[in-house]
């Protein structure tokens, strides 16, 4: 796997575990069974499906900046580069060599 999709995996699975953490401390109460009870079951529903729909609402508004915020880099890059291909107004002095007779 590329490096992009390892840390596209890794954000996706914080994420996933920050969601079960949050929404099981909010709704779990009873673990005295196996199971959910229905009133856990409908607020974990409630809660996963707020934090899901949250997650699209952002994504949705990162896919329409992305086009700009790429191109604002774009243009950084772009200047950067001409300066740096700018020749420089002198070249700095070097030292002169030293010079070790033999005697």
């Amino acid at each position: 796997m590329e490096q992009q999709q390892l840390r596209g995996l890794r954000d996706f699975l914080l994420a996933y575990n920050q969601m079960t953490e949050l929404c099981f401390q909010r709704c779990v109460s009873n673990l005295n069974y196996r199971t959910l009870t229905g009133e856990e079951e409908s607020c974990l529903d409630g809660c996963a499906g707020k934090l899901v729909r949250s997650n699209h609402r952002l994504m949705a508004a990162y896919v329409r900046l992305m086009p700009s915020l790429v191109q604002r880099r774009i243009s950084d890059y772009e200047a950067a580069a001409q300066e740096a291909a700018l020749p420089p107004a002198e070249p700095p002095a070097l030292p002169a060599p030293s010079v070790v007779s033999a005697s």
